[in-house]
Order: structure tokens, then sequence, then C-alpha cells
């Protein structure tokens, strides 16, 4: 082995047994409670450490990414609790359908919330609020507070909610108000007849709730045409939750008791359907009479033809 090699090994060996590193640059201090940071900051890279510690000042240098302003945290809160309660409200609201008549209070809460946040953007002087709402809007590429926003909006216009509410939204308009009523009588009236008999086929219901299914719908046809009459074809929808009473209401009816022809009607009913039956027999004789008219008819020319020509003969012979 080379002398030199041999002074190196010495050397390091000596280091080694008097507690010297071997790079006083990484010196190690083990003390109790600092080990595992001290052999972990060992371990990690160079470049890695170096990353870590300019990310460290550009968070305490940018104010973009640093914690919210009191104001806006403030205001960012409120629109998050205003999305659960709508959020919680739609679901439960889903079936059956009553999206608008329970949920418009929250959804009137959730727009004032964002109109808070919203209002101050585009102002020369920044204030608080301008800056909150750059931070909640703008800042980041998933502006997930829009998202929000802009889902709740198209399900409200999906729904045809305004069509139920009054012009500010502040509660059911009339003719809702008068639908509901309508649709919740209907309902009492067949629950009530349901108990009151005794076999399966639905006679009572059909006969003691006619008049309320009646009053129901001509109400909603009439709520329809008014609808189509003054807007345009997107919006002339009645809101989703009339339209769902009113499917749910046509189907048990018509399909679970079976009351399409109201029993005050079998009269008529039965007398049209018996001048329907007897339509071709109708037909079948006014043919058969109008030809046997119409071959005599053919026979007289032929009569009148000889006479004339008999008349023509005696003329030249005189």
């Amino acid at each position: 082995m080379a002398p030199a090699l041999v002074l190196l090994l010495h050397g390091a060996l000596l280091g080694l047994c008097s507690g010297d590193s071997l790079f006083p640059s990484r010196h190690l201090v083990l003390q109790s409670g600092q080990e595992g940071r001290v052999l972990e900051d060992w371990r990690q890279p160079l470049s890695l450490k170096l990353m870590q510690e300019a990310e460290d000042l550009s968070l305490l240098g940018s104010r973009d990414l640093a914690e919210l302003e009191p104001e806006c945290r403030e205001l960012l809160t409120a629109f998050a609790n205003s999305s659960m309660k709508l959020t919680g409200c739609l679901v439960r609201s889903a079936r059956p359908v009553r999206l608008c008549q329970n949920c418009f209070r929250q959804f009137r809460e959730i727009n004032e919330q964002l109109e808070n946040i919203t209002r101050a953007v585009g102002v020369r002087n920044f204030s608080d609020s301008s800056k909150c709402s750059s931070s909640l809007l703008m800042s980041d590429r998933l502006q997930i507070v829009l998202i929000l926003s802009t889902f709740f909006n198209d399900t409200w216009e999906k729904a045809n909610c305004a069509n139920c509410l009054k012009n500010n939204s502040e509660g059911l308009s009339n003719n809702t108000v008068m639908f509901l009523a309508l649709f919740n009588a209907s309902l009492t009236c067949f629950e009530h007849n349901l108990q009151a008999q005794e076999d399966s086929n639905y006679t009572q219901v059909c006969k003691n709730c006619s008049v309320t299914y009646k009053n129901l719908n001509a109400l909603y046809k009439r709520m329809q045409e008014s609808k189509q009459e003054h807007d345009a074809e997107e919006q002339s929808h009645l809101c989703i939750d009339v339209e769902d009473a009113m499917n749910i209401t046509r189907k048990l009816w018509s399909r679970t008791f079976n009351c399409s022809v109201p029993f005050s009607d079998t009269v008529s009913v039965v007398a049209v359907s018996s001048f329907i039956l007897f339509l071709p027999v109708i037909f079948y004789l006014s043919s058969f009479l109008h030809s046997k008219q119409k071959k005599r008819i053919l026979i007289l020319p032929k009569r009148i033809q000889s006479s004339a020509s008999l008349v023509n003969i005696q003329e030249k012979c005189h």
C-alpha cells in the first residue's frame, strides 16, 4: 500500500476516534430530540433543500399565496354555508319534486352572498371587497366559487322556478298557491276514498273525486295556455313543481284508478260510440240508394232522344 494512502487512512481513524466529522461543512450535532431532524436534513439532496427554501421565501413575499384577509375569509365562509344549505335543500326536494317551493329562500341567499363578493370588481381604487373578489374568483384556473354559482343558476333555470314565484322571488305566485291547494285536496280525496272502500275497483275514488280532479286539470291548462301566450317557446314551461304534481295526479287518475272517463259522462260516451259504430251502415246504405237514383237518371235521356228523333222524321215527311 502506498505511504500516502496509509497516512490518509491513519488520519481518518484518528479523526473518528476524537469525534470529528469527515466533512466539516456537514458537521452533525446530535442532541436529544433533534437526531431525526438532523439525519433527515443530512439525507436530503442539496438541490431539493434549496428549492424548499426558495418556496418558503416566495410564500413570505407573495400576497396571493398567503392567508386570506379576515374580511375575505368571512365572505368565503358565508358563501360556503349558503351553498351547503341550498345543496341540501335541492337534494331533499328532489323526489317528489319540491325544488322551487322549498328552496327559493336559499337560492336568493346564495345570490346575495355572491353579490357581496363581486360588487366592487372594476373599481379603480381597490378596496378590501375588490381584493376579496379577485382572490376568491380569479386567483386560480379552477374558480370553484364561480363553478358552484353557475351550477346553482343553471339548475334553477332548467327547473323554471321563476314561473312559480313572484317577480322578486319573495314567495310563490297566486296561481301556484291555488294549484298546490287543489293538488293537496285531490290527494286527500284519493286517500280518503281508498280507505273508505272495501273492494279494489276504485269506483268511489272516480265518483267522489271527479270534481276536484277536473278543477285541478282545468287550472293547469289555463296556466299552461297563459304561459305559452306571453312567453317564448323555451320559457313557456311551467315550473318543475307544478308539472311533476300534475303528472303524478294524471297517472293516479288514469292508470292506477282507471278513471279516464268520468262516470257522469257515461251516457254521452255510449251515444257517441253507438253513432260511430253505425257510421259504416249509414255510409253503405246511402251509397246504395244513391247508385239506384243514378241509374234512373241515366235511362231518362235515351227516351228523350228517341222521341226527339221521331219528331224529326215526321217533319221530313211533311
